[in-house]
């Protein structure tokens, strides 16, 4: 499992107090060196917009305690991004502060009645937390006001923005200290950039997960068989990426799709829980992607359930794969994301013209009739990071979001630029939500070969994912599965991955 070294992050650096890692052969990372740099960044665009005199301390609160609705019951805490992203704070209820004339980083811890101890483990003082978490000082949360109050700022900079993937503000916190004021127009734009221009640091964290979670799919390839539960696959996914890798927790709720399954975009949910037995002659659609450390990956596989695929799924699955190997070569710096997916579109809609699916026009004909929606009607890809769908795709100033079916979907419209980890995830998809329809509409019908198409209904879909790090020259993807068809058929024999050199 290679990752680059350096003093921050790698598997073989000294553990120190504030190194977090999940034991042996897991990813070492020292906080302070790391969230060092991330608060480094911060300051110098926060320098470029607030004058001396405007510089006060970035304040956050970080995630809180929650219950499982009424009960006592805690679902597993998962910090808050922000939060983490300044700080690596693992603990709920903690605040953070960041000068922004001296750069000094301060915690604020809970102070915890001692009974906590026989529950939930030894209580650290201040100066182990300090220890733990790089910063130059942790004091309790009751001390905070007279701490601040303290360091008399001239005002508190504190988060206020949308996040433009979800549609939710981020709304900022009570005022901490009174007579102390808020200011909220420089922080949210200036940390959410930071977050979509990755460290080279943040990209070895990224570069890891994808590591044990492409080891994981390949494990689901190898476990696959006729007559298997949907959900077997899933299990063997979790299993790996925790036993294997230290990844705790998977990064969203993993996909495992067969037959007319994986023609549903996001199924999985709750209402459809990985709950189908796969058959021979099918295909399985896996979206599973796991999380260290908070960063994550978002990979997703489709091979043949019994192993080999039928000339009818070689077909589309091979167009797809033209459009995903397409896409990453065109990758690099300026590059317009709108662009990239107008090029998925291209490759899908020729390979589908090839199979005999679509007729009567060229490729010019059937984007303009809107037919790269019909089968692909999500965006091609979306920022990765502390989040599966990262921040700051659609940034004040940037480009806006499309009118257009199927580039509406996309989550950002920006140009490419070094250090953005994007997913690359074109798909095929027969879903007779949208296709029937479509063989109604003499715009898009008289493109539509109706008996080929129909026999295509069954099958449900193909997506191929990598998540892919911009470079200054191009671009690299941190993902490792097998992608071409021969590859795929030779690990599901029992095949060695990766193949000897």
């Amino acid at each position: 499992m290679a990752t680059a070294q350096s003093s921050a992050v790698g598997l073989t650096i000294p553990i120190e107090a504030d190194t977090y890692h999940m034991g042996p052969g897991t990813l070492r990372i020292s906080r302070k060196a790391f969230h060092g740099k991330l608060r480094s960044r911060l300051l110098e665009r926060l320098h470029a917009v607030l004058p001396e005199d405007k510089r006060g301390l970035i304040f956050l609160e970080g995630g809180k305690e929650q219950h499982l609705y009424t009960s006592d019951g805690e679902p597993l805490f998962r910090q808050e991004a922000y939060m983490h992203y300044l700080f690596g704070v693992q603990e709920t209820d903690w605040c953070g502060a960041l000068c922004v004339k001296t750069g000094k980083a301060y915690l604020f811890a809970p102070r915890l009645p001692e009974a906590y101890a026989v529950w939930m483990g030894r209580l650290k003082s201040p100066e182990e937390w300090r220890a733990k978490y790089g910063v130059d000082a942790v004091h309790w949360a009751d001390e905070m006001a007279d701490v601040i109050r303290g360091l008399a700022p001239p005002c508190l900079h504190v988060l206020h923005g949308k996040n433009t993937d979800s549609g939710l503000d981020v709304l900022p916190p009570a005022a901490p200290v009174p007579g102390i004021p808020l200011e909220a127009a420089h922080l949210f734009d200036a940390i959410t950039e930071c977050r979509v221009l990755k460290t080279p640091e943040e990209v070895e964290v990224i570069r890891y997960a994808n590591a044990v979670g492409s080891a994981a799919h390949v494990a689901m390839m190898r476990a696959c068989r006729p007559g298997l539960m949907e959900y077997a696959l899933e299990s063997t996914f979790l299993h790996h990426c925790y036993s294997q890798g230290g990844c705790r927790s998977a990064m969203y709720t993993p996909i495992a799709a067969s037959g007319p399954n994986a023609a549903i975009l996001h199924y999985g949910h709750a209402g459809a829980p990985n709950d189908r037995q796969m058959g021979a002659g099918e295909l399985a659609l896996l979206d599973c992607g796991c999380e260290y450390y908070v960063y994550g990956s978002d990979i997703t596989t489709t091979w043949p359930v019994d192993g080999r695929f039928t000339p009818q799924q070689r077909g589309v699955y091979e167009a797809v794969l033209t459009a995903h190997r397409d896409v990453i070569a065109a990758m690099k710096p300026g590059v317009s994301w709108l662009s990239m997916q107008e090029l998925a579109y291209r490759r899908i809609l020729e390979g589908l013209a090839a199979a005999g699916v679509l007729a009567g026009g060229g490729t010019d004909d059937y984007l303009a009739a809107e037919l790269g929606a019909l089968f692909m009607p999500h965006g091609l890809g979306h920022f990765l990071g502390l989040n599966t769908h990262d921040v700051g795709g659609y940034p004040p100033g940037g480009p806006a979001r499309s009118a257009r079916p199927g580039f509406a979907r996309l989550r950002t419209a920006r140009a490419l630029a070094p250090g953005m980890v994007i997913t690359v995830e074109p798909g095929c998809y027969f879903n007779p939500v949208l296709l029937l329809p479509a063989l109604e509409n003499p715009e898009q019908s008289k493109y539509l070969v109706r008996e080929v198409l129909m026999s295509y209904m069954d099958m449900g879909g193909v997506r191929i994912e990598d998540n892919v790090v911009v470079t200054e020259g191009g671009a690299e993807s941190l993902t490792h599965v097998p992608r071409s068809v021969e590859e795929v058929e030779r690990v599901m024999a029992g095949g060695a991955w990766p193949p000897a050199a």
